[in-house]
């Protein structure tokens, strides 16, 4: 065997017929870096799909989060308006019994924080309960939280029930009909 002797299926020849050394490894390793090259771009735009995937269900979920935190500080202010009002007509009514059953006087007014009802009282009867509802606003500095209140007082002696329904925004965003501000309400009762 000669030195330029390479087996028939790896020689390469020039136009001569003489065998050329390198050559068919070369075109080969072009071939395939070419091949290769598509391959890598291939992977790399899904690469890039599921990291712009992943990107964007985190940002989700971050934005949810902080939904989620911003609407517990709000049901916490909507919380303390029902509490607030509550209390408030509880001791009206333990102290001075203002709302008794009467069907002769004008419904009773109230006043909460040195402030009357934003709206009310209203009094309806039913059977023989009395039933007297306000809206008051509440000042939390330069804030105003509103609530709903319920009064359920029997025409003789028995349970009374009070409701309370607080809401993290003013009585006039509560009261718009059309409004598209999100608020978040709170309730709590008391019997006695």
């Amino acid at each position: 065997m000669t030195p330029y002797h390479v087996s028939k299926r790896a020689t390469v020849r020039d136009r001569a017929g003489r065998p050329v050394a390198g050559r068919h490894s070369l075109l080969r390793s072009t071939r395939i870096s070419k091949s290769g090259t598509g391959f890598a771009l291939l992977i790399a735009v899904i690469f890039m799909a599921v990291m712009l995937t992943f990107g964007l269900a985190l940002g989700s979920l971050a934005y949810k989060q902080e939904v989620i935190a911003s609407s517990a500080a709000e049901s916490q202010y909507a919380f303390y308006a029902a509490d607030a009002a509550l209390e408030c007509v509880l001791y009206e009514d333990q102290q001075y019994n203002l709302f008794k059953y009467d069907t002769t006087d004008p419904p009773p007014t109230l006043d909460c924080d040195g402030k009357a009802p934003y709206q009310g009282p209203t009094r309806t009867f039913s059977g023989s309960r009395q039933i007297l509802s306000y809206q008051m606003e509440l000042d939390y500095g330069s804030l105003k939280r509103c609530a709903d209140v319920t009064i359920y007082k029997p025409s003789a002696i028995g349970t009374s029930y009070l409701f309370a329904q607080g809401y993290d925004v003013s009585c006039a965003t509560v009261d718009s009909a059309n409004s598209t501000t999100r608020f978040v309400a709170r309730g709590l009762e008391a019997h006695y």
